[in-house]
């Protein structure tokens, strides 16, 4: 696969990088297996910490540069690629301040004897990300394992690879030993040939539902552990008592962030009767304002979509959508007359259950909108998905808010309030959305090895937890 720059905003290559040939990359591997055997995880926590604070450090230190590069790579708003920056390092400082704590030893109240839980590392790890989030999907994987012990590399999407590059720099400036942090530009067979490597302990992938199947199917086979964040189709729940104004801000926060190239945009907007109409013309009105431009200047609100292939993908699923029955009434088409892959912001209604897109993610700037009769139907339209990533639900009544979050199928949900992601709230999904949690204290007890220590106390095992003996048909 080719690693390019290619800017969405001017659709001009500003750089090319060539794949890594099997020799580089097994010395690449070799290096990562010889960092966590001789030196990483044989540092102290406050050796570690001290990296990712620093690195955390020369993430804010350089917040315009990096969020230029990520604008220049793949068409964020520059404001909210800055942003992405900073919610890095504060990624890094939160690992870097509480890991200590989250794998500090765990004591068991046992009937015959002192035991104990230790967590320590299981090795190198294999990263493969995507290119939505270019900083902040690989933080948020490396920087627990790194603070674990845990050696990392890193594939990132062949659209940013710049990056990759530079979170690597980064690293590395702040002090991080060859080996403990590697980038690698790998072609499709590269990938499988490093997931069956058995110096490669696990497997973390943030990317398509394809992509989830072919990764997990490829490390179960090596019997690795694997974690996935695929995609989501979240649904934005309002009801009928619901502050109607806060509820369209947030919807429109929801779906439009990053031009709605979120696995956790609001995607499906679910309004009770009651209010759906007005709800309709005021989503419809505030999405009406957002302006396409270059992505660099910071009065652009509309920015451009990641390339112009994710363009033509988004705008066919929306034509499909139209010719089976759904009505756009707002947009629905790629804007014309400007540079830059954009599409105008879409509302599209009446997508009925037999319409092929039902299912269907939508990366970018089209909200499906749907409207209920009442609470119980909200609850199961948002679980009709194969998706179960996030959801948000609006309601005045917070144990109402409660209670409806408590029976939606999802890994999150946020009352008030679209989506957010924060170094202290876990991560992940269930069903077609992967398994698995990053971020928070969950987030660092993926790739570690929770290990039980017993010392016996005099008077031996209890009968009912007597070890077997030799020639016993026991296990």
């Amino acid at each position: 696969m080719a690693y390019q720059s290619t800017n969405p905003y001017t659709g001009k290559t500003d750089r090319s990088f060539p794949e890594i040939g099997d020799a580089e990359l097994e010395a690449k591997l070799q290096a990562a297996q010889a960092c966590y055997l001789n030196d990483w995880r044989k540092r102290s926590m406050a050796e570690r910490q001290a990296v990712l604070a620093r690195a955390a450090g020369l993430m804010r230190e350089q917040a315009q540069e990096l969020g230029a590069l990520a604008t220049a790579e793949m068409g964020k708003l520059i404001a909210q690629s800055v942003g992405e920056v900073k919610l890095c390092a504060a990624i890094l400082d939160y690992y870097a301040q509480n890991a200590e704590s989250f794998l500090a030893p765990e004591r068991l109240s046992t009937a015959r004897g002192a035991a104990m839980i230790e967590s320590s590392p299981v090795g190198v790890l294999f990263g493969v990300q995507p290119w939505n989030f270019p900083y902040y999907q690989v933080a948020r994987f490396a920087a627990p394992n790194l603070m674990a012990g845990n050696t990392v590399l890193l594939k990132h999407a062949s659209i940013v690879p710049q990056c990759a590059l530079a979170f690597e720099r980064v690293l590395r400036e702040a002090g991080a030993p060859d080996g403990a942090f590697t980038n690698l530009f790998l072609s499709k067979d590269q990938v499988a040939r490093v997931i069956d490597d058995p110096r490669v302990r696990g497997v973390a992938l943030t990317g398509s539902e394809g992509a989830g199947a072919v990764v997990a199917g490829r490390a179960g086979g090596q019997l690795k552990k694997s974690t996935l964040e695929l995609g989501g189709s979240d649904a934005l729940i309002v009801l009928d008592d619901a502050d109607l104004d806060k509820a369209v801000k947030q919807a429109v926060t929801g779906r439009m962030g990053n031009a709605g190239q979120a696995c956790t945009a609001s995607k499906r907007i679910i309004v009770v009767e009651a209010l759906a109409d007005r709800f309709l013309e005021k989503f419809q009105a505030a999405l009406q304002t957002f302006t396409p431009g270059d992505p660099m200047d910071p009065q652009t609100t509309l920015a451009p979509l990641s390339s112009a292939e994710a363009l033509k993908k988004l705008a066919e699923q929306v034509d499909e959508a139209l010719a089976h029955g759904a009505r756009a009434v707002l947009g629905g088409k790629p804007v014309e007359g400007q540079a830059g892959s954009f599409m105008q912001p879409t509302i599209l209604v009446d997508v009925r259950q037999d319409n092929p897109v039902y299912h269907q993610e939508f990366f970018g700037p089209v909200a499906l909108f749907f409207r209920v009769p009442d609470e119980a139907a909200a609850i199961a339209l948002a679980n009709d998905s194969p998706f179960g990533l996030g959801g948000s639900v609006f309601t005045q009544d917070i144990a109402r808010g409660r209670r409806v979050a408590s029976q939606i199928d999802t890994g999150m949900v946020f009352i008030n309030s679209a989506a957010v992601s924060l170094p202290d709230l876990p991560f992940g999904g269930v069903k077609n959305s992967g398994y698995g949690r990053e971020l928070a204290a969950a987030g660092i007890q993926e790739f570690v090895n929770r290990k039980l220590v017993l010392v016996l106390e005099e008077g031996g095992w209890p009968v009912e937890a007597q070890p077997a003996s030799k020639g016993s048909a026991r296990p």
